[in-house]
């Protein structure tokens, strides 16, 4: 059998007798990485640009789990969004050619709906991600860009995995707040507010909000990020105003924590009610996950939409239902979107540029990924859309 040898950055999988709950974190190593040549249905591609996503930080963090043993293997190379060149196709491909560049998709393994099981690149066994200056896909999985396209490679790689998600999400939360609210934000007299906490897909998807009529506000910590905010037409809400918003139920028995954190859920519930006029947040995107929780429910008006698509921080969270029922309030989870809805994202961005503009943002090369790994975990980042660069386009 014929083999492909590459240069990637590689992600050996941790101690055999790791603890779940105590995980030691993984770090990328730069080696040689070999996998098995193209077969009929497949395409060698070299990835060009990158987009550093959630779930790359869960794999060095190896929480959850730790998807090399998860996937039985030794080692793997991470990274499942990006633009790539295609170098060569298998004797089957006829829907890519030499030189076409394209989407990677991560929908390794969908359900019959076409929602994804199994990530490319993350827990799908055999596959080989972007942090490599050759891989390999089914041709399935490359969606050739446009000649005519409004948009940079750039500007397609850093943000697709985040705004195709967003679409998706979105679509999910307003048609659950649509089926209790029967009237259009725009036609109601006092606009509905919907408010963000996380990243980059949080932001697409408040500017989806914002089309469909609603107030929008999102939270930052970062002046930067604030500026961009409300260069955005969106409502800018200062995170340290409210900085010991952390909930932890095994600390509320310390009195100097509990008066900490029960001051900034005060802080943060008078912000949400200011820019509200004291209704509350009709729909809340919230992936962050268990810090904010308690003050997320609270902040959340009736008929109210709780939706995530991500779990940041904390993945079990504890829900009192009986005031979930009493004030109607409902909670979405999705993950990723749906495979055959891509073409329709797409001509939708291309429509109504709907789109990130990386405003001369920092790209990471090749060599640097380790550090934007590093910035990514400690939050060093100004932009919601880390881009890296991994061979010339």
């Amino acid at each position: 059998m014929q083999v492909i040898t590459t240069d990637a950055w590689v992600l050996h999988a941790g101690p055999a007798d790791m603890a779940v709950d105590n995980p030691v974190p993984g770090e990328l190593s730069r080696e040689k990485y070999t996998f098995p040549d193209v077969t009929g249905n497949e395409a060698l591609v070299e990835p060009l640009f990158g987009s550093w996503e959630a779930n790359m930080g869960h794999a060095l963090e190896r929480t959850p789990v730790d998807v090399c043993r998860q996937r039985g293997e030794d080692r793997m190379v991470i990274g499942n969004f990006g633009v790539v060149r295609v170098v060569r196709t298998g004797r089957d491909v006829t829907r890519v050619k030499e030189g076409d560049l394209c989407l990677m998709q991560a929908f390794a393994r969908t359900d019959e709906l076409g929602y994804v099981k199994l990530v490319h690149a993350y827990d799908a066994p055999g596959t080989v991600g972007v942090l490599a200056l050759q891989t390999k896909i089914r041709e399935h999985l490359l969606t050739p860009l446009r000649p005519d396209t409004r948009f940079t490679t750039q500007q397609w790689a850093a943000s697709y995995g985040r705004y195709w998600t967003a679409w998706d999400n979105w679509k999910v939360a307003y048609g659950c707040y649509r089926s209790q609210v029967p009237v259009r934000p725009q036609d109601m007299e006092h606009q509905p507010l919907v408010f963000g906490w996380g990243g980059g897909v949080t932001i697409a998807e408040l500017e989806l909000a914002r089309r469909d009529g609603f107030a929008v506000a999102m939270a930052s910590a970062s002046p930067k990020r604030l500026a961009d905010i409300e260069a955005k037409g969106m409502i800018p809400v200062d995170r340290r105003l409210f900085p010991d918003l952390n909930y932890d139920e095994e600390r509320m028995d310390d009195p100097g924590y509990r008066q900490r954190y029960r001051e900034s859920e005060r802080a943060f519930l008078r912000a949400i009610a200011q820019i509200s006029g004291g209704r509350g947040a009709a729909i809340i995107i919230d992936n962050i996950g268990k810090p904010v929780y308690r003050a997320t429910l609270r902040a959340l008006g009736r008929q109210g939409v709780l939706t995530t698509v991500g779990w940041k921080h904390g993945m079990r969270l504890e829900t009192m239902r009986a005031n979930e029922c009493i004030k109607r309030h409902i909670h979405v989870h999705t993950h990723a979107c749906r495979y055959h809805d891509i073409e329709e994202i797409m001509e939708f961005q291309e429509s109504t540029g709907w789109m990130l503009d990386l405003q001369g943002q920092r790209i990471y090369d090749f060599d640097e990924i380790p550090q934007l790994a590093r910035d990514y975990t400690e939050g060093n980042l100004d932009s919601y859309f880390p881009l890296f660069q991994v061979n010339e386009s």
